[in-house]
């Protein structure tokens, strides 16, 4: 049986109606990590640690698929709450036009400025050429790929989850096989790795693109629209957590960098990117339920259904403990098969990296207190909570402890500043949701 927005969600309703947005970004992680196995083994340390280098600056120009993905659906799903399909999807035509232009344009900037870019993060001569290399190809496939993580917001208040896991599926499959090759068989070096991802991201962005132009079972239809200043005004408010979680994430992730240069030098850098391979596999579970459990609050808001507001918020809080507790205890199990899956091929760099990832799994205690608060209250339509929270976790705690913990424990304290950012984080969102209980009657 279907599951619908506005149905009562008991434990298993909200883990199946999440389940396929869980899945789906745990995907898009494991194909990610394959373009990391690929590059690390078959063509080096030195172009892996290169990528890594340049990997977060891109991740900042894709960030507004985000912010139009998450702001628009939170506000797409109050639309449909309120019983008004034809104001929400003229919203969602718009959103997704406004995705493809702004994704030229970025993608035009970003290529300009890819080589000052590098430098400024560090990358000696031995890694500035596959540095720029990889980031131009890449960002060939930007406007496709902010539509492709703008639409895992849209699938989900479409009800039309399923769909974009199998998307999620041949795209990654997609990364894969040309992985394979254009790096394995076929050495082509960093130059296949990034045709690769791109001709994934084409598949992740232009298939939902046909779906939803043509007629179809979900909510939403792509169609005409006119430019809509008001909408675009709140979806950017609405997602202004998510531009200042993907930016600030990003940011801090070039600054672990430079400080890993500076204490640990190249392998340094090739262990964070491990690090960041594995931790985005783990977190996507709670960012998958963040997302994925999104469009069910900002329904019940539209709705006025504040029982089932408060019966959403208590079930996600005790799934969110139990996958809390099992995702660390897999991190301290996993963290040496993990490291020689990916560089497995030289002793130090092995070491160097179980040692981060043991240190890094207590994290995973803490962190789904951030993530979820920051989208619980990105889908109550809450923007500036929601980017309190996200700018707190990032830009404040995060940068605090990468910059000082270093200068008491060394490399360790690197790996000991996420865990203290998350705790803290998580410390301030609990207090965020105790003072605004009464305001949205959860």
């Amino acid at each position: 049986m279907e599951i619908k927005l506005s149905d009562h969600f008991s434990y298993g309703r909200l883990i199946r109606f999440a389940l396929p947005t869980i899945m789906m970004i745990i995907f898009t992680s494991i194909y990610g990590m394959v373009d990391g196995f690929f590059i690390s083994n078959f063509v080096g340390k030195t172009p892996f640690a290169a990528i890594n280098l340049i990997y977060p600056f891109l991740m900042i120009l894709g960030v507004f698929g985000f912010i139009f993905g998450t702001g628009g659906s939170a506000l797409i799903g109050k639309l449909l709450g309120e019983g008004k399909r034809g104001k929400a999807n003229s919203v969602f035509s718009f959103l997704v036009y406004i995705t493809a232009f702004t994704g030229i344009v970025v993608a035009i900037i970003g290529c300009i400025v890819m080589e000052p870019v590098a430098r400024l993060l560090g990358a000696d001569e031995a890694m500035l050429a596959d540095c720029v290399l990889y980031g131009r190809l890449v960002l060939l496939g930007l406007p496709v790929v902010m539509l492709q993580f703008e639409f895992h917001s849209f699938y989900v208040v479409a009800e039309k989850p399923k769909l974009g896991f199998w998307v999620t599926i041949a795209a990654g499959f997609t990364n894969m096989i040309f992985d394979f090759l254009l790096v394995a068989l076929f050495p082509f070096g960093i130059v296949g790795a990034a045709l690769a991802t791109v001709a994934s991201q084409i598949v992740g962005g232009m298939v939902p693109i046909v779906y939803f132009a043509r007629r179809n079972t979900s909510l939403l239809k792509l169609g005409k629209t006119e430019f809509d200043g008001r909408a675009l005004f709140k979806t950017c408010t609405n997602g202004s957590s998510e531009f200042v979680s993907g930016v600030s994430m990003s940011l801090v992730a070039m600054l672990y960098n430079m400080q890993l240069m500076k204490y640990a030098g190249e392998n340094g850098v090739a262990a964070y990117g491990v690090l960041m391979y594995v931790n985005f596999l783990f977190l996507s579970i709670f960012i998958g339920y963040a997302v994925g459990t999104a469009p069910i609050v900002s329904f019940h808001l539209g709705a006025k259904n504040y029982p089932e507001l408060k019966n959403v918020l208590r079930k996600s809080a005790k799934i969110l403990a139990v996958s809390a507790l099992s995702m660390f205890l897999a991190g301290e199990l996993l963290s040496k098969p993990m490291a020689m899956i990916f560089v497995g091929y030289d002793a130090g760099l092995t070491a160097l990296t179980v040692q981060g990832f043991r240190i890094f799994s207590f994290s995973f205690l803490f962190a789904a207190v951030p993530i979820y608060g920051s989208s619980f209250f990105t889908a109550l339509n809450d923007g500036f909570v929601s980017a309190a929270i996200s700018f707190l976790r990032t830009v404040v705690f995060e940068t605090a402890a990468v910059l000082l913990l270093p200068l008491l424990f060394g490399v360790n304290g690197v790996w000991f500043s996420l865990v203290a950012a998350e705790f803290v984080a998580g410390v301030v969102t609990l207090s965020f949701l105790a003072a605004k209980r009464k305001k949205y009657g959860y």
